[in-house]
């Protein structure tokens, strides 16, 4: 009677009976059971779950929020208000989801930045690391729509500015700005359009993180010592070792996450966004979300209109072509001391960028943005060419399991003494 019926290995019946016509469950086994992951995952592999789980509660909490919300700019700020003082535990879910984006966004660029250091775009990996930057995109464009829906000043007011960037464009800008706004201002067109590709775009996002994990699973993980597993020595089970190791990091995320809800959920945010949109009032100072800023000060650093928004994709645009900007044959930065000081004098550069981004465009900042931005684009396309020409790399350990045994950073191809052989 089993035949054409998938073998099921579980032994529970229901499960085993499911399994036969769906097998699911081994598919679950595979991938998140028995896959095999290299053995000296440190602590920054945990930030890619935790992703996962934060996009998880970002989906579920703006459903909920979306049954109340009005889309309609006579509405839109009176709901949120509604939201948080009429409905049972709205408070909680609207700033659940309002420090989650914030949260979501550290954690991926955490996630980014160990990629960057480890060099997880690395061939075989370079469709993986596209994939992320896709991921990285759209979280962009759903953050920004997201951010106008509260219909408060800086809502207001940072839709007409982002969106009137794109009529530097020369022909085609005023198309597609119109195209945005859906008239000729920002208006209750706008509105409905954002608060429609808002509540679409976490889809689409789950989507490419189903691509980007597919693919993942295919090339296998990198790891600390950007060194591939020789064979089953340099490998453990996914379960229960790294599910274990995600839940310890979970406790310790959802603690911080926690404290910023309950303690100080207006941190992040701006206190302007508090004040109905008013299209006759412009605020002193209008900055975008925080995790924009470095993007934001590279747009005002170039005085051309049109420069600055190039400058501006091309910082997001330029991740793409990472994996051959960077030739170097050496993956991990632990072994390539000069490209992990400029990685590090980057990371540094960019937290410049978020902190002069805040800044106004006016005097000092100006320069300091300037020269942040310089750097920003050489690290990629003259620093890291070069590096990968002239930099001396370290010699790497002959497979994963020896430094992680304590036997030290054996050369590739160096003969092994007998003892350690045994």
């Amino acid at each position: 009677m089993s035949i054409g019926l998938h073998n099921s290995e579980f032994k529970n019946p229901v499960v085993r009976w499911i399994d036969q016509r769906l097998p699911v469950f081994t598919m679950m086994q595979k991938e998140y059971g028995t896959f095999p992951t290299p053995k000296n995952f440190n602590y920054f592999w945990n930030f890619g779950a935790l992703a996962m789980v934060t996009l998880m509660i970002m989906i579920a909490t703006g459903i909920f929020l979306s049954m109340h919300y009005a889309a309609h700019t006579g509405l839109a700020f009176d709901s949120v208000e509604r939201i948080m003082r009429d409905v049972n535990f709205g408070w909680l879910i609207r700033y659940v989801h309002m420090n989650g984006a914030s949260m979501f966004f550290i954690v991926v660029y955490i996630h980014i930045f160990r990629g960057m250091y480890y060099g997880s775009y690395k061939a075989p990996r370079e469709l993986l690391w596209i994939l992320g930057v896709v991921i990285f995109l759209l979280m962009m464009a759903t953050a920004f729509m997201g951010y106008v829906l509260p219909w408060g000043q800086m809502s207001f007011w940072g839709a007409t500015v982002i969106t009137n960037l794109f009529s530097a464009f020369p022909v085609v800008g005023n198309y597609i700005v119109e195209l945005l706004w859906g008239g000729f201002s920002v208006d209750n067109p706008t509105l409905n359009r954002f608060f429609s590709l808002h509540y679409l775009l976490p889809f689409v996002i789950l989507g490419v993180v189903f691509l980007h994990v597919a693919a993942l699973h295919i090339t296998g993980s990198n790891n600390p010592l950007g060194v591939e597993p020789k064979g089953p020595q340099d490998t453990l089970p996914f379960h229960p070792y790294y599910t274990a190791k995600d839940s310890v990091g979970l406790v310790v995320y959802f603690i911080v996450f926690a404290v910023l809800v309950f303690f100080a959920p207006n941190y992040l945010g701006h206190p302007d966004n508090y004040i109905p949109a008013n299209p006759l009032v412009t605020p002193p100072h209008i900055v975008p979300e925080w995790y924009f800023l470095p993007y934001y000060a590279i747009l005002r650093a170039v005085p051309d209109k049109l420069g600055g928004v190039l400058l501006m994709f091309g910082s997001i645009l330029i991740w793409f072509v990472l994996p051959w900007l960077d030739r170097s044959p050496v993956r991990s930065m632990r072994f390539r001391p000069l490209a992990r000081l400029f990685f590090l004098l980057w990371t540094a550069n960019f937290l410049v960028l978020l902190w002069v981004g805040a800044k106004p465009a006016e005097g000092t900042y100006v320069l300091i943005a300037q020269i942040a931005t310089a750097y920003y684009f050489a690290y990629f396309l003259v620093i890291l060419p070069l590096l990968a020409k002239f930099e001396r790399p370290l010699p790497l350990p002959e497979s994963i399991s020896r430094p992680v045994l304590g036997g030290g950073p054996l050369p590739m191809g160096a003969a092994a003494k007998p003892m350690e052989k045994a």
